[in-house]
Parts: C-alpha cells; sequence; structure tokens
C-alpha cells in the first residue's frame, strides 16, 4: 500500500448535479486478467485496467514469480504467460500481497499447485487479520502444504503440490474461494468438480475468461444446481479485451445521487454482470429511480452498459440471504441508505462480512451510532431503524485506522449527503480500488472536502 498516508474531512453537503461519468476500472477482472494471463500460452492484452494499489501488488508478486509484464500505453497491458506450470521463484521468495485478499487467494491457489515451490507469504496489517482456513482447506485438497501447522492467518510458508489431483468442491458465496478451487483445478492431474447452488452463486468472472477454452472448462446448469468441470493441464490460450468499470464502486454514487436532491447521474461503460448487479436490482425493488442502457456482451461474455441514476424516495429496505453473493462490497453503502432512510430495514446472510478488510457490519454500525442511527447487530443479520431526520448534526463522524477502502468512501458518502463532519483517516486505503474516487466527488460532482496530510 501506498506510504503517502493522508485523512479527509468533509462537512459540505453536496449539492445538486446532472452529470455523465466513468468509475474505476473493475478490481476483480483486472486482478484475474494478470493472474490468468500468467499461466496462459503466449501474449495477453488487456486494456482499461485498473491501476490500484491491490493491481500493483498483484504484478509485484507476478513478477517475483517470473513473469514478464509490460506497459504499452494508457491503462494497457501485455502480459508474457508461458503456460500451466510456469510459475518459477527461488526457495523463500517472500510474497507481499499488501491489502489484497483477492491477489492472495487466487495467486495462491496457482503456486499452490505449480511443482517445486517454496515460498513465503505476507500481507499487511488488515490482511493479517483475514482468514485464510476455507483456502488452506482447499488448497491441502491439492497437496499444497502450509507452516506453520494450524495456523489460518498470515503470514505463512507455502511449499507447493508436486502431484496436484482433481477434487470435489461444494462453492458457497464466496467467489474468491470458487476461483481459487477452479484455477488450481487447471493444474492438476484430473478432472475436478465444482458443485454451485444455483440460490447463492457467487460472480462468474473467472469461468467467464476461461470459458473460450473448451477443453478446459465445462458448465452445466439446471434448476437447482451448477456444475463446472474443469480438465487440468490443457492449454489456455491467450486473450486481448477491455476491463469495465466497477459495478461497486458505482454504488457509492448512485447512493449521493438517489439520496440527493434534484440530482440526475449516468455511469458509463459499467460491468452488468448478473452476478454483480444486486446492489441495483434491489434498489430498484424498493422504488429507485435506476435504469440500464446501452447494454451488450463483450469479449469475454461479460456484459456491459451504461447505469442512469435520478434522485428519489427509497421504501423500507429487505435484503434476504440468497442476494449477498452479487453485491458482497455494497453492504457499507447500503446500510447508509437505509440510516437515512425512514422505517426498519432487515439485511440477512451478512456473516461473511465480519472476514472482510474489517468487520464490516460492526464498524458500519460504530459510524451510525455517532450520528444517533439505532442498528441492532447478531453474527448473520442486521436492522437498522432509518430516521427521516438526524438529530446528531453537530457530531464529527470519526473512522480511524481501518485500512478498510469500503468503509472509508461509506462514510464520506454519508457527510456529503447529509453535510455532518467526517474525519476519515488513512483514506489512502481507497486506491486499492477506487483511486479516482476523491477526483470524481470534486471535479465530476462539484463535492467539497479536505485532505490532511501526515
Amino acid at each position: 500500500m501506498s506510504n503517502k498516508n493522508y485523512s479527509v474531512i468533509s462537512q459540505d453537503k453536496i449539492g445538486s448535479f446532472n452529470k455523465t461519468i466513468e468509475v474505476d476500472s473493475d478490481k476483480s477482472i483486472s486482478i484475474r486478467s494478470f493472474l490468468i494471463g500468467s499461466i496462459s500460452q503466449g501474449i495477453s492484452e488487456i486494456s482499461n485496467i485498473l491501476e490500484s494499489e491491490d493491481v500493483f501488488s498483484t504484478i509485484k508478486c507476478l513478477s517475483k514469480l517470473n513473469v514478464k509484464i509490460k506497459k504499452v500505453g494508457t491503462k494497457k497491458y501485455q502480459v508474457y504467460g508461458k503456460g500451466i506450470g510456469s510459475l518459477f521463484a527461488k526457495k523463500n521468495t517472500v510474497l507481499d500481497f499488501e491489502n489484497s485478499g483477492t491477489c492472495a487467494r487466487l495467486l495462491i491457489s496457482l503456486i499452490g499447485v505449480t511443482p517445486g515451490l517454496t515460498l513465503r507469504l505476507t500481507g499487511d496489517r488488515s490482511l493479517k487479520k483475514r482468514n485464510m482456513s476455507k483456502l488452506i482447506k482447499i488448497m491441502n485438497e491439492f497437496g499444497t502444504e502450509f507452516y506453520p501447522k494450524g495456523k489460518s492467518y498470515l503470514p505463512l510458508n507455502l511449499i507447493s503440490s508436486s502431484m496436484p489431483m482433481g477434487i470435489f468442491y461444494k462453492s458457497g458465496i464466496s467467489s474468491q474461494l470458487k476461483s481459487a478451487a477452479i484455477l488450481a483445478a487447471s493444474h492438476s492431474f484430473s478432472i475436478s468438480t465444482i458443485l454451485e447452488n444455483r440460490n447463492i452463486e457467487s460472480r462468474d468472472h473467472t469461468e467467464n475468461i476461461l470459458l473460450k477454452n473448451s477443453k478446459i472448462l465445462k458448465i452445466k446448469k439446471d434448476k437447482n444446481k451448477t456444475l463446472i468441470k474443469v480438465d487440468g493441464n490443457k492449454q489456455i490460450e491467450s486473450s486481448k479485451y477491455s476491463v469495465f468499470g466497477d459495478p461497486s464502486t458505482a454504488a457509492f454514487f448512485s447512493a449521493i445521487c438517489m439520496l440527493g436532491t434534484n440530482s440526475k447521474l449516468k455511469i458509463k461503460n459499467l460491468g452488468l454482470n448478473p452476478k454483480r448487479t444486486g446492489f441495483f436490482r434491489l434498489m430498484k425493488s424498493h422504488s429507485a429511480k435506476i435504469s440500464f442502457n446501452n447494454v451488450k456482451k463483450n469479449r469475454i461474455n461479460e456484459i456491459v452498459g451504461d447505469v442512469h441514476v435520478k434522485s428519489c424516495k427509497i421504501k423500507p429496505i429487505t435484503a434476504k440471504a440468497d442476494m449477498y453473493p452479487s453485491m458482497p462490497d455494497e453492504y457499507p453503502i447500503l446500510f447508509v441508505i437505509a440510516a437515512l432512510t425512514p422505517g426498519k430495514h432487515f439485511f440477512h446472510g451478512i456473516s461473511d462480512l465480519a472476514n472482510k478488510e474489517s468487520s464490516r457490519a460492526y464498524e458500519m454500525k460504530k459510524v451510525l451510532h455517532q450520528i444517533g442511527v439505532k442498528c441492532k447487530l447478531t453474527k448473520n443479520k442486521m436492522i437498522i431503524y432509518g430516521l427521516k431526520k438526524i438529530k446528531n448534526k453537530n457530531t464529527t463522524i470519526k473512522v480511524g485506522n481501518l485500512l478498510d477502502h469500503r468503509i472509508c468512501m461509506a462514510t464520506m458518502c454519508l457527510s456529503l449527503i447529509t453535510g455532518i463532519k467526517c474525519h476519515i483517516k488513512n483514506f489512502q486505503t481507497v486506491d486499492t480500488s477506487a483511486p479516482s474516487f476523491l477526483k470524481i466527488i470534486k471535479k465530476n460532482l462539484n463535492g467539497k472536502f479536505k485532505i490532511e496530510k501526515k
């Protein structure tokens, strides 16, 4: 993560606007593009890459694994892949994932099944708090060893499997764990099967990138389940495509517009994969004025289009557990919307929020408590009692050294919508996923804030 630490102070309510913006590129696709490109055969070329801290961490780790990556234009990169099993590093090389859970889980799935690797794995203070036990269990089945034994948190030592064989894996709500199983299976010496319940399907970006390689991946669906068959050790073809805008980041700007006065917002070139648009679908079902336009598919079978948002009144929100996989990063801003919308709001199936960059439901409860909003939080459910009028307007909302980009962004949105002062430390963590966030707030939406450098 960047060493340039700074805080953000905001205390001015944002005015009405009618603007068109493009948000930062999708982090999930950007990181997967580099990882899959590194094990493909030939040169992959990816445009409109997200140039954020998490993506740069991925590039640094791949460079240590003997992968050539070349920047050839503005946000345009070439990845020189050498095929399955080509990653290499000297014994005890340190891979620092910094703040990136995506890079950590997916790259571990690749190095864990590349024979002959002995590596040391670490991350920043936030990543070291994230439990890796589920990933370790998957990789143990492929024959990967982690030391010290029984430890579930970074730093860890890894010894790769010398003969990875196919496994059966029942996927849950985590797309990162599903992707880890798929990527590890691509290196195995037999067929792996991943079973997914159709009611809780997670995002499928890894499958979409690999689907052009029909010899590796086969997907069959029926009413109740999805079966993903991965036939390992087959050649992966290089790719050429452009990355779209991040729908998770777009949710935060959409919230400012929806809860503002007489505002309109058009967000161009946004990823509209149905497994990523839970936020927009949920808001539309609760009276939000949101529409999709110019919708089409790109080269890797991803749906892309423009989103139009207008100021509106939202009905009390009920988010069922099956919504979670399609909007895991949007809950902090959903909690803000609920707090500022009169009524009782229910969010079910949110236990996995505790294993994000912070314990997100708990941290947002602390934020909302500072402005007098009542919340009830259990392990798997949050109830928020939204207010028609915020009473604690003379307070200062404070966010400490969390290193959680989405908590920082949600708190700033809360301040911009209400005009309540906020002081957010270590705001540079937002650069892990949305480095243009403050620029869009200031230049496009005319929002005001101060930066306090350390």
